[in-house]
């Protein structure tokens, strides 16, 4: 439960990429602690709920996972329709996976909500010897395009939970201090963050809290007092 005074947001969230590169995996490791070796492809979408706490607010991710596979494709808009926030996935040891990102983004960018907070995720960060997209790669184009960028496993756990955690750091500033709506003042996102390597398994700061559910609700941000 957030402290008196403290803020609560609710954030739609929204996974997009190519089938295999984990974003069923990074959900999975970061609501539940959990991996699997042989995880099943996603058909259509899957819904999850996360609770987030930072030392100024408690952010809940409404997070949805789309399926990758293209028969899916059209699908793909009455999910991040609405969305606060997006997190484009590639593989880093498949270069068709990334250029599949670059084409996500595109279509974020075009119809996704105009203040849409995007991330750049480069995962299976633990196939450094099978790495075929450089991390300068990932970096220049996350700059280019004003995202959030990271590395990430969801093998090892490796910069998870701190992706997540960057991504509700970023959407407090899009909201006033006082409690109101969804902020019109900030397109802040002027370059990409480059984010270092974390060691700790959660973030100072950070407490985690999960629940799935099979409730379907698509808005937008909505900030508590």
């Amino acid at each position: 439960m957030a402290r008196p005074g403290t803020r609560i947001i609710q954030a739609k969230l929204v996974l997009v990429g190519d089938m295999g590169t984990g974003k069923t995996s990074l959900v999975l490791r970061f609501v539940k602690g959990q991996f699997f070796h042989h995880q099943e492809a996603t058909i259509g979408a899957a819904f999850f709920t996360q609770i987030l706490s930072v030392s100024e607010a408690t952010v809940k991710f409404d997070i949805w996972d789309t399926a990758g596979q293209e028969r899916y494709h059209s699908l793909a808009p009455m999910y991040y329709r609405g969305a606060a926030a997006a997190i484009v996935v590639y593989d880093i040891s498949t270069m068709d996976t990334f250029a599949r990102a670059k084409k996500w983004v595109q279509e974020l960018q075009k119809q996704g909500n105009p203040k849409l907070v995007m991330a750049l995720v480069g995962n299976k960060s633990d196939l450094d010897s099978k790495r075929e997209v450089q991390v300068e790669e990932g970096e220049e184009f996350a700059q280019e395009n004003g995202m959030l960028f990271m590395e990430t496993s969801a093998k090892t756990a490796e910069n998870v939970n701190e992706l997540f955690y960057e991504i509700g750091n970023t959407l407090l500033m899009l909201i006033p201090y006082t409690f109101g709506t969804f902020s019109s003042f900030a397109p802040f996102l002027c370059a990409a963050k480059k984010l270092a390597t974390a060691s700790p398994p959660n973030p100072s700061g950070v407490t985690l809290n999960h629940e799935e559910t099979q409730e379907r609700r698509g808005k937008l941000f909505c900030c508590i007092g």
